[in-house]
């Protein structure tokens, strides 16, 4: 059996920091297993698009296709566009579809090791966390489910020894939804944090990646977005060992 081709979907941005961040990601993934062929595609913005790497593949031969969101959540696009664009791929390949990236302890280790990183860059001890509040940002939905995944990352988070943890979302607050960035930071400060960091839960720079690092002008600290860590790139394998059929992985790790 031909071992199936690893195709990562990407949203796309009219940031060129998204797609080549997206871009070190996967040469981090490749780097990691070397004989797995990796493939990038975009829902919109960036080049190549999806279709026309499907398109690709099967011309060449292609049978087997692991297509893996590089989503954070199950929201609109894991539910709707990515589903839609993957019904119109070329009838003879066999697409299976990775789960989406979260919730999973790699991407908590992900948010860990860029807050880490912002911290030292600030000056601020490691054993200073404990008194440290976090603002876990991310892009935004109003999708009940997305929302409530992004809560339970916070509480794990909080669980990891940060003082406090609040989530928010970049985009405008909607009823059962997260607060915005600056609102979630003046919580904590009300609450008496002494010191607050913003923690971008987004993977690539772009336009709602700005808006959080706007809402975090009244922090302390402002993290990085997750960007091409290694330990993302581990999760994406993981990801794809699982959709893979009857797969054993020469990797045996941790989601």
């Amino acid at each position: 059996m031909r071992t199936p081709v690893l195709l990562v979907i990407a949203h796309g941005s009219r940031d060129p920091r998204h797609a080549a961040t997206v871009h070190a990601l996967v040469g981090r993934v490749r780097a990691l297993r070397p004989g797995l062929r990796v493939e990038t595609g975009f829902l919109d913005f960036n080049a190549p698009s999806v279709p026309r790497v499907l398109e690709r593949l099967a011309f060449e031969g292609v049978r087997e296709v692991v297509a893996l969101p590089l989503l954070l959540t199950r929201a609109f696009h894991a539910k709707s566009d990515i589903p839609a664009v993957l019904g119109r791929a070329p009838a003879r390949l066999d697409i299976r579809v990775a789960d989406v990236l979260g919730p999973s302890p790699l991407l908590l280790a992900t948010v860990e090791r860029r807050l880490q990183e912002a911290l030292y860059e600030a000056g601020v001890a490691p054993a200073d966390k404990r008194s440290t509040g976090v603002v876990l940002a991310s892009a935004g939905s109003t999708d009940p489910e997305a929302i409530a995944v992004i809560a339970d990352v916070a509480r794990e988070l909080r669980h990891t020894g940060w003082c406090a943890v609040r989530p928010a979302f970049a985009s405008a607050a909607s009823p059962g939804s997260h607060p915005r960035t600056q609102d979630a930071v003046r919580e904590l400060r009300a609450a008496g944090v002494r010191r607050v960091a913003v923690a971008p839960y987004v993977i690539a720079p772009g336009f709602l990646p700005d808006r959080i690092a706007r809402g975090a002008g009244d922090a302390d600290v402002l993290a990085g977005v997750l960007g091409a860590a290694p330990e993302l790139a581990r999760l994406l394998l993981v990801r794809y060992d699982a959709a893979r059929p009857r797969a054993r992985s020469p990797q045996v790790l941790s989601a």
